[in-house]
């Protein structure tokens, strides 16, 4: 199996390392400035499951994709708001037996690679680590946690999830094939906006919220979120919410989500994707008003995209 990765960044590389660490024949779409790293230092990765470092991995620029005829699988990690510029990057490499397995959170972005390239092309999937590339390019897995789900959406698709687990075999990654990949991304789904919601809000970790007396807040979040997925027919499941409650009150937790990151840089975030297209989909309409802990935190993503907008050089 041909496998495109598009981009070779913290969750990408991991993801795509590994299976290239396993012998899978693995080409990494990426810009000029990461080729470039990636010939000089290889693709380094530092995990409690192991350091890798693969010499001169197989890196392709958008401009060079189309001679590459299409590949088997895609395997897409980018951030929602750079999904428009990455499908017109990757479109080359989609053929008529190719299948997308995108690794992005929330599900408008199925919607997007439905419209371009057809349901019966895209899989569902998600993605559980968290990792970051250091000053030096390299991937830091900042957990023990290295989860990829993945399943069928459409009819027809369970020969391309029966590859797609071959391929998985022996890789240093737990990858599971589901029999319910929506819920599974709508239990993601619900748990990331409440971590997102609560730590973006309040600008601190889950163990800082906790000590401030405020645990009932990403609970209340969480509940919210739960209610949207019941509604759209995908009730998390009992077990899943009971480690969810726990995670989101632990004492001591360092978690935040990697969208206070991104605020903490000045950097876009995914509010609109995460948070906002939750709200959208609100039995009633978005959100249930000024008592929505949901609203809140996305009017307050919203306006930081604001002020940061109105205070880029050049904006006035």
């Amino acid at each position: 199996m041909r496998i495109l990765v598009v981009g070779a960044g913290a969750t990408g590389g991991y993801f795509g390392g590994r299976l290239l660490e396993a012998g899978r024949d693995v080409t990494f779409l990426v810009r000029p400035a990461r080729a470039e790293r990636l010939a000089a230092t290889g693709l380094v990765i530092r995990s409690v499951h192991g350091d890798a470092a693969l010499p001169s991995p197989p890196t392709v620029l958008a401009e060079d994709l189309g001679g590459r005829g299409p590949f088997d699988a895609v395997l897409l990690s980018c951030k929602a708001y750079d999904l428009d510029a990455a499908i017109e990057a990757f479109a080359p490499a989609v053929g008529a037996r190719t299948v997308v397995l995108p690794m992005l959170n929330g599900m408008r972005h199925l919607d997007a690679l439905d419209a371009r390239f057809g349901v019966e092309r895209v899989l569902g999937g998600a993605c559980f680590i968290s990792a970051a590339l250091d000053d030096e390019g390299r991937i830091l897995h900042r957990n023990d946690v290295h989860g990829l789900v993945y399943g069928a959406r459409a009819d027809g698709q369970r020969a391309s999830v029966g590859a797609i687990s071959a391929a998985m075999e022996g890789v240093r990654f737990n990858a599971r094939a589901s029999d319910d990949v929506l819920l599974d991304m709508w239990e993601k789904w619900a748990f990331l906006a409440a971590l997102a919601g609560a730590t973006c809000l309040m600008r601190a970790s889950i163990g800082d919220i906790a000590a401030a007396g405020g645990p009932d807040l990403p609970l209340a979040l969480l509940d919210e979120c739960v209610a949207i997925a019941a509604s759209a027919g995908r009730p998390p499941r009992e077990k899943y919410l009971a480690w969810a409650r726990g995670i989101l009150t632990a004492q001591g937790s360092p978690m935040t989500a990697s969208m206070l990151g991104d605020v903490e840089r000045g950097a876009p975030t995914e509010a609109d994707h995460i948070l906002g297209d939750l709200l959208r989909r609100a039995p009633g309409g978005p959100g249930a008003g000024a008592s929505s802990p949901l609203r809140t935190a996305y009017l307050a993503l919203k306006a930081y995209e604001a002020r940061r907008l109105r205070e880029r050089p050049g904006s006035h």
